[in-house]
């Protein structure tokens, strides 16, 4: 097979793949929940298959406060946090280290109560939990209205006390430097009997969908992880057909989008259950209910979890449990992004800057990819002596096609000549070039990351198409370097037009991603001049 036809197969395959993954993300059928039933009742709260978000009374949509309800605001060197008092949620996270638009300093919103509804709710059910006993939820009290973290840590307790004796403290915790935040629950129980209550928390997000991902197919949903499900995704279609019931050692539960995730993880020394369900407004959730917890009278008891919201920093992810990490979504080739992308995170740690690390470890891989590569041209050259003899079958068999494939393998046979050795190689380096693009679409390290002159955000398209372009004339440099053999003119005008198609589908990528194909390219033209320098030799050397 010529070389050419190969490449003109592999980047159909690549630009189909892209293309699909976009499509279904964009054209994703919408599908119609029936109402949640507004009967339900708190009885069902200590029922065995109970799900906290079952109840309406655990998660009211309405914009304003309850009655006595305040919002508290929470600042640490990376968060912004509002609090509400009713039912002690996360009503609003901002990440303070990362702005919405480079350069404009507005912290990146990624939880918020508005028309594109985000939070993080937790709460005690249970026999005896707040949250099942008490119409609306509790509302807890708080002794300021904001806090702000001036040293390594700052706890914020919310509290409340029943009638009946059952005060429960909510505590945060926040750390400097982090994006884990530590929410426990004490309960001290001076009532006369024993009581038994289960944390619960889940993230809630509206199902409406931002058509503002353009031409990258960036991932917006649920995921989890249970003990024989390492990483799985549960999309907002997946928790509208059926609701997830799970019970695991440890667990965590978490919603994605490009850069960014929060997620809560549950005590992973108990068994916990991960649930999911779809409210009457369109606003999905998932989240985890711990094993009850039962406290004797005049005695105190806890439970807790962490709750983490920022950037996808795969070393954070996976201190903070066993596969969170794997919300840096690389797709089925994660074996191959995850070595790539701590090469690449080391080469930045000596040259301290994205553009200059991608230039190196495409040098690298390329390197280390010139076997393969050696092969690919070798064969081709091959295959381009080949091409008289080509000729030569042809007039002689016509349109006999049985007899002309046979005639050529027989020729292949004599010459030594392996057809598919052209192909071959591309097909070995096409996973490392979707690895790679994987990690390049999804390091939040190259969010905002600039280069050189103006290339000042490597994740963003090039602003002036200066990349995209030099790529096409790296393209084509390389198509006028291959011999072309391929005789159909029809094959020959879309080879010649594939610089220009592959300039203008790039043109809207990351820039970042460009960079590596065009230096990949320049790489390849290098390559292909000493290969072929080679061959012309060894040719002379014979017939001297």
């Amino acid at each position: 097979m010529e070389s050419q036809r190969s490449l003109l197969f592999i980047a159909l395959m690549v630009v189909t793949y892209l293309l699909f993954s976009q499509w279904q993300l964009e054209n994703a059928p919408v599908v119609e929940q029936a109402p949640v039933s507004q009967n339900t009742n708190v009885e069902q709260a200590a029922d065995a298959d109970f799900v906290p978000e079952s109840t309406d009374a655990l998660a009211p949509t309405t914009k304003t406060l309850a009655v006595g309800a305040k919002l508290i605001t929470v600042t640490t060197d990376t968060l912004s946090i509002k609090i509400n008092t009713q039912g002690g949620d996360i009503v609003e996270a901002k990440l303070l280290k990362y702005d919405t638009e480079q350069g404009n300093d507005v912290p990146f919103t990624v939880m918020q109560n508005g028309n594109q509804k985000y939070v993080a709710q937790s709460g005690l059910t249970g026999a005896n939990g707040l949250d099942r006993i008490i119409k609306g939820r509790p509302i807890y009290a708080s002794a300021q209205s904001s806090y702000e973290l001036n040293g390594d840590s700052l706890t914020v307790d919310l509290t409340f006390q029943d009638e009946h004796g059952l005060a429960v403290i909510k505590r945060y915790t926040f750390n400097a430097g982090s994006y884990s935040v530590a929410v426990d629950y004490v309960i001290n129980n001076n009532t006369g009997n024993s009581v038994s209550v289960q944390m619960y928390g889940q993230l809630k997000q509206s199902t409406l969908q931002d058509a503002s991902s353009g031409m990258l197919p960036t991932y917006r949903g649920a995921a989890f992880s249970t003990n024989e499900d390492r990483y799985e995704k549960y999309d907002f279609d997946d928790i509208a057909e059926a609701n997830l019931n799970k019970t695991t050692p440890g667990g965590w539960v978490a919603m994605l989008e490009h850069y960014f995730v929060s997620a809560w993880v549950p005590n992973a020394t108990e068994n916990n259950q991960l649930y999911t369900s779809l409210s009457n407004n369109q606003e999905a959730v998932i989240g985890f209910k711990a094993p009850a917890v039962t406290i004797d009278a005049g005695q105190q008891g806890a439970t807790s979890a962490i709750f983490y919201v920022g950037p996808k920093d795969q070393e954070v992810l996976e201190k903070i449990a066993p596969n969170l990490d794997l919300t840096i979504d690389y797709g089925f080739l994660w074996m191959i992004s995850q070595p790539l992308f701590w090469l690449l995170l080391t080469i930045q740690s000596f040259v301290s800057n994205w553009g200059v690390a991608i230039i190196i470890i495409t040098l690298i891989v390329k390197g280390g990819m010139y076997p393969l590569t050696k092969a690919q041209y070798t064969s081709m050259a091959k295959m381009r002596e080949l091409a008289p003899k080509m000729a030569q079958l042809k007039e002689r068999f016509g349109d006999d096609r049985q007899k002309m494939s046979q005639a050529t393998m027989e020729m292949y046979r004599k010459e030594k000549v392996n057809p598919a050795g052209g192909c071959l190689p591309l097909l070995l380096q096409m996973p490392i070039f979707l690895a790679l693009y994987w990690v390049f679409l999804e390091s939040v390290e190259l969010r905002h990351a600039p280069f050189i002159f103006w290339i000042q955000d490597l994740s963003a398209m090039d602003p002036y198409f200066v990349l995209p372009v030099l790529m096409g004339v790296s393209m084509y440099v390389m198509q006028k370097m291959q011999p072309m053999t391929i005789q159909d003119p029809m094959q020959q005008k879309i080879m010649q037009y594939m610089p220009v198609v592959f300039s203008i589908f790039m043109a809207w990528f990351p820039s970042g991603l460009v960079l590596y194909w065009f230096i990949s390219n320049v790489i390849s033209i290098v390559q292909m001049k000493i290969i072929f320098n080679g061959i012309e030799k060894k040719k002379l050397a014979k017939a001297s």
